[in-house]
């Protein structure tokens, strides 16, 4: 071997073992930095061209397995859905309060069936009645919190996806920005390990947002599309686009999530983006179908007794809830008694109507209306009025008259003396009239004796037979249908609404382990892929260790060679 060869194989291991210490020495110093990955030096051997080899440095390469990356990338996507439909479950079993609050749902439901088994033993008592309005109105007050709390969550939820589109449209952006230097780095023969590990953390950071696939080109471009194929990177970022909701309530519209003006809001199914269009659509409004169908329940159930009574005294005037036209026609059937009655109860006028005798609305309004003591007309809001003409008289309806085609009572048909009203949970209350006053609460019935007449007992301050109804209302069972996935049912109020806060923590536990199995299965990829790609700085010291020494061996050569150079041109000299 010639001392110039022998000098050149020198040269290259002092070259390769520096080479191989900075590398060493740049995993050290970034051991703590997030994404980071191992870098190796990648030594061939050099032909000298006389028969002997030495070794050079043919490039920086990582140590990131591609399967693992895909795998943990892909696990992202499964951590951000769960962690955020077991966050926004978790907030709403929280404000929809644990089952043994005095102010939960079940609470003020059970403290108000109490109060009507009260009532029911005292039908005349004045603090009695308060005392039921003032719970009843409780019970509608918590449905109305709830299901406001319902709306407010989803309106959070819809803001939440404009604010993660926003983030997302970032993180295409900044994966743009790096496959543009890896490219250009590649090209001119730039080590771009670091830079790769940046975009493979931005691929993480965009996966735990929305559910993505990758792929790598030849050039080192990454390019990046929706779980369903809608391109989100290629040579340009294609952005999401959303607009908000500006208010949000039980039969909100949202709009819809765009990627170059096609609407893929069904197509997002995991990620934060697809947690937040689960949570907001589906998981919440089914919470509000439970709610509503308590509601609803507890308002026909209660409206369709109270409307068989009356209060005593008798108010002076009925008004309607529903809307009705007088051509609509009647489908009566049944004995309606209608009663003008002094304060005392006394019956001053006495009419039986047999409602089958009538086709339509207005024909049994003017049977009413021809009555001598009251006045009976449809208002211009479309609502029945009966209104006894002397002020001091009161109006009260009896007897077994139906109308409408579902068979309803007649006064219940029209809403004359509703005691809730509300088209679901949201705006459940009770009547304007018996907030206001408690006395307009019906505890008793019209008197049924077929010998009424003027001057006879019409009504008695003792008679609770609709406060004994109410009573057997809450402690009875009473039939619920399926609803935002809880199934149809027999039970209590109280029962339905134990169901309801059940389902809630049930499915806000299940939505937790999930987030917990998502986590665990996340840690464990990110576990092995530190293991595999992650900086050991005890090996990192140990092989920076064995290259100065290596270093030193060549060092050594290099100088052996050069004295015995030195040598020789003395002896040629």
């Amino acid at each position: 071997m010639s001392l110039r060869v022998a000098g050149s194989i020198a040269t290259s291991a002092l070259r390769t073992n520096e080479v191989g210490m900075a590398v060493a020495s740049a995993n050290v110093a970034n051991a703590g930095t997030e994404g980071y990955t191992r870098k190796t030096a990648k030594a061939t051997a050099s032909d000298t061209a006389v028969g002997f080899t030495g070794v050079e440095v043919a490039g920086i390469g990582s140590t990131v397995d591609r399967y693992l990356m895909t795998s943990l990338v892909s696990a992202q996507s499964g951590l951000g859905l769960s962690r955020t439909v077991s966050d926004y479950l978790d907030r709403f079993q929280e404000r929809l309060g644990a089952t043994t609050s005095a102010s939960s749902l079940g609470s003020v439901i059970d403290t108000l069936g109490e109060t009507l088994a009260t009532l029911a033993t005292s039908p005349e008592s004045g603090s009695a009645k308060a005392a039921a309005v003032d719970d009843l109105t409780a019970v509608a007050e918590t449905l109305r919190s709830t299901a406001k709390a319902v709306q407010e969550l989803r309106g959070e939820a819809d803001h939440a996806v404009a604010d993660t589109v926003t983030r997302i449209n970032g993180t295409l952006d900044t994966l743009k920005d790096l496959n543009d230097r890896i490219q250009t780095g590649k090209a001119l023969g730039q080590d771009t390990g670091d830079l790769e590990d940046q975009r493979n953390t931005a691929l993480k950071s965009l996966a735990g947002d929305i559910d993505i696939r990758y792929q790598t080109d030849a050039n080192g471009m990454v390019r990046v599309s929706t779980s369903s194929g809608t391109s989100l990177l290629d040579s340009a970022v294609h952005r999401l686009s959303y607009t908000p909701a500006t208010t949000v309530g039980a039969g909100t519209s949202f709009n819809p999530i765009t990627i170059d003006g096609k609407d893929v809001t069904g197509s997002v199914s995991s990620g934060t983006l697809g947690g937040l269009i689960q949570v907001r659509d589906k998981d919440l409004p089914a919470q509000q179908a439970r709610l509503d169908e308590l509601a609803l329940t507890l308002k026909d159930t209660l409206n369709a007794l109270h409307n068989q009574g009356t209060a005593f005294p008798p108010p002076n005037a009925l008004t309607g809830t529903a809307t009705v036209a007088g051509t609509d026609a009647l489908n009566g059937g049944g004995t309606l008694r209608v009663a003008v009655a002094s304060a005392d109860g006394t019956a001053v006028e006495v009419l039986d109507l047999h409602l089958s005798a009538y086709a339509t609305v207005q024909d049994a309004v003017d049977a009413i209306d021809a009555m001598d003591s009251l006045s009976a007309h449809i208002d211009a809001q479309g609502r029945l009025v009966i209104r006894a003409n002397d002020s001091a008289n009161g109006v009260a309806l009896g007897g077994d008259g139906t109308a409408g085609a579902d068979g309803q009572g007649f006064s219940a048909r029209f809403g004359l003396n509703d005691l809730l009203t509300g088209s679901g949970a949201a705006d459940l209350r009770v009547s304007d009239a018996i907030a206001q006053d408690s006395g307009r609460l019906a505890t008793g019935a019209l008197s049924t004796s077929a010998t009424l007449a003027a001057g006879g007992s019409a009504l008695s301050a003792g008679e609770g037979s609709v406060a004994q109804a109410l009573k057997t209302a809450f402690s009875g069972a009473q039939s619920f249908d399926t609803a935002g996935g809880l199934s149809g049912r027999t039970g209590t109020f109280s029962q339905y609404a134990g169901a309801i806060i059940q389902g809630a923590a049930t499915a806000a536990s299940r939505a937790a382990t999930a987030y917990e199995d998502q986590d665990s299965y996340a840690s464990g990829l990110e576990s092995t892929m530190a293991s595999q790609s992650g900086v050991n700085v005890n090996e990192e010291t140990a092989a920076i260790s064995n290259l100065q020494s290596a270093y030193q061996a060549a060092a050594a050569v290099m100088k052996a060679v050069q004295e015995m150079f030195d040598t020789a041109l003395n002896l040629v000299r």
